[in-house]
C-alpha cells in the first residue's frame, strides 16, 4: 500500500478544501453531496451526535448561517492507497475567543468521487 501517494493526496486536498467553501459559504447541498448518502454515515458535532445521513440533512438544514467563518491551522491530510484517507484540522472562530476547534473526517474513494465516511468536530479551550 502506498501511504501518501502526491496524486491522491491532490485529490483529496481538492475535496477538502470544496468542503470547507461549502461549510463556511454554508452551501448546504454541497456539504450534503461531500458526505456519504448512507445509514452509516456519522458525524459527531460539538453539541450533536448524528447516524446516517437523514440526521445529517437534517441539522445541516436547521443550522444557522451565522458564525461559519472560521480559520484552519495544521490540516494533515493522510491518504493510505488509492481509496481511503483521513484529513484532520484545527480552526478557529472570531465568535469563540479563547477556544479551538477539531474536525477529523474520514474520506473514502466511492464511485460518485470522494465522500466523508465518518467526521468528528469537537471545542476545547485554547491552553
Amino acid at each position: 500500500m502506498v501511504i501518501d501517494d502526491p496524486e491522491i493526496v491532490a485529490e483529496v486536498e481538492a475535496a477538502f478544501a470544496a468542503y470547507e467553501r461549502a461549510l463556511v459559504g454554508n452551501d448546504v447541498a454541497a456539504l450534503e453531496g461531500l458526505f456519504n448518502d448512507d445509514p452509516r454515515t456519522l458525524r459527531y458535532g460539538a453539541t450533536e451526535n448524528l447516524y446516517g445521513m437523514d440526521e445529517i440533512r437534517a441539522f445541516r438544514r436547521g443550522r444557522s448561517p451565522q458564525g461559519l467563518a472560521r480559520t484552519l491551522e495544521r490540516t494533515v491530510i493522510t491518504t493510505y492507497g488509492r481509496d481511503h484517507a483521513v484529513a484532520n484540522t484545527l480552526f478557529r472562530r472570531e465568535t469563540a475567543p479563547g477556544r479551538i476547534g477539531r474536525q477529523s473526517q474520514t474520506w473514502v474513494r466511492l464511485p460518485e468521487g470522494w465522500r466523508v465516511v465518518a467526521a468528528h468536530v469537537s471545542v476545547i479551550d485554547d491552553v
